[in-house]
């Protein structure tokens, strides 16, 4: 679904992205693994439009490196930031209304709402509520429906799991997990290793903006010399 070739991203005389290669097969979860500042960030940001980067996207085998960011979405690529980007001054079902801003299917759209309501029950009791106000988990949930509400065929998580308390960490990785039962294709950039390796297909390994490993999950998990070395253990 998604090839990824030799791509690169820089911040003016920075490189954050060097010559990255990654690949996702419709159906995976796919995890992107590194320390702070490897550029798990500046690869999914450049897949999605939101950076300027060098090399090849292809999605769904149509070149799209070249398209803006609205463009890549109406394909079916979507991105739920790091630090979930809610718009705090409206509404839990605003936000969700907006994540359906390039659909017409009236019905589709109501549909997918009650869908992702029921996934994310506490959202419904939340609906009229400023999301500004909503607990770090429950600004997670949201963040996620909202990306789901355009119907992505592929879905990029950014740290989904980024400053939440363990109980809701594990929760929100079956949510992620029921996603994937449900079709969806998931790149998911994560910190919490054996939380991401648990619930994995494959993963790639970052450091200092190149790739530099990739296997299966299994295969990375029981590699503690590449923990160590590339992930603090």
């Amino acid at each position: 679904m998604l090839s990824v070739d030799r791509l690169s991203v820089r911040y003016g005389a920075v490189r954050a992205l060097q010559d990255a290669s990654i690949r996702v097969a419709r159906g995976e979860l796919v995890a992107l693994l590194g320390p702070n500042g490897a550029g798990k960030t500046s690869l999914i940001s450049g897949i999605a439009g939101l950076v300027a980067s060098a090399g090849s996207v292809r999605f769904n085998d149509r070149e799209i490196v070249a398209l803006p960011t609205e463009d890549r979405i109406r394909l079916g690529l979507s991105m739920t930031p790091e630090g979930r980007h809610v718009f705090a001054n409206l509404t839990v079902a605003e936000n969700l209304r907006l994540g359906a801003a390039i659909r017409r299917d009236r019905d589709g759209v109501a549909a997918d709402l009650d869908k992702y309501l029921t996934l994310f029950p506490i959202l419904r009791d939340r609906l009229n509520q400023l999301s500004g106000t909503l607990s770090g988990g429950e600004q997670q949930m949201l963040a996620i429906a909202r990306s789901m509400m355009s119907r992505p065929k592929l879905l990029m998580l950014d740290e989904p799991s980024l400053g939440l308390a363990p109980r809701i960490v594990a929760q929100m990785f079956e949510y992620i997990r029921l996603l994937k039962t449900e079709g969806v294709t998931l790149l998911v950039v994560e910190q919490n290793v054996m939380q991401a390796l648990k619930f994995a297909d494959r993963a790639y390994v970052i450091s200092a903006g190149a790739i530099r490993h990739e296997g299966s999950a299994d295969d990375l998990r029981a590699d503690r010399r590449l923990i160590d070395l590339y992930l603090g253990g």
